[in-house]
């Protein structure tokens, strides 16, 4: 069973892959495409032409892990921004078949982005 952690990163590969390619394959493209280091521990994702297939490369302390599904019908829609890195919620909604044109996200607190005034006010 796969689980999708939100405390992972999760980086697509944009273009087509070749769904014959193996572990080290795979791995060079995350380091020639992406400029990314798989050994990173983050989550690799790579779509074949028509995106029926996907693969997940991961690794774990000890050696690569592939995750490999092909649909029966349908297709996996891929995000509308050409950003690579990809929300956990995002990637499990693609493997699920459901329409990113149809999710709303309420507005939340993050961290990363400036949601919060730097300066304190002085209380002396």
């Amino acid at each position: 069973m796969l689980s999708l952690s939100p405390s992972c990163r999760y980086f697509i590969y944009h273009p087509q892959a070749d769904m014959r390619k193996g572990f080290d394959s795979l791995s060079g493209l995350v380091r020639d495409g992406l400029a990314k280091n798989p050994l990173s521990g983050d989550v690799f994702i790579f779509f074949n032409r028509r995106r029926t297939q996907v693969k997940l490369l991961l690794w774990e302390h000890d050696g690569y892990s592939v995750y490999y599904k092909r649909l029966e019908r349908g297709s996996y829609e891929l995000p509308l921004h050409d950003s690579v890195e990809l929300r956990a919620d995002d990637l499990l909604l693609i493997l699920q078949g459901i329409s990113l044109k149809s999710v709303r996200r309420r507005k939340r607190f993050d961290l990363n982005k400036n949601n919060f005034e730097t300066s304190r006010p002085n209380h002396s």
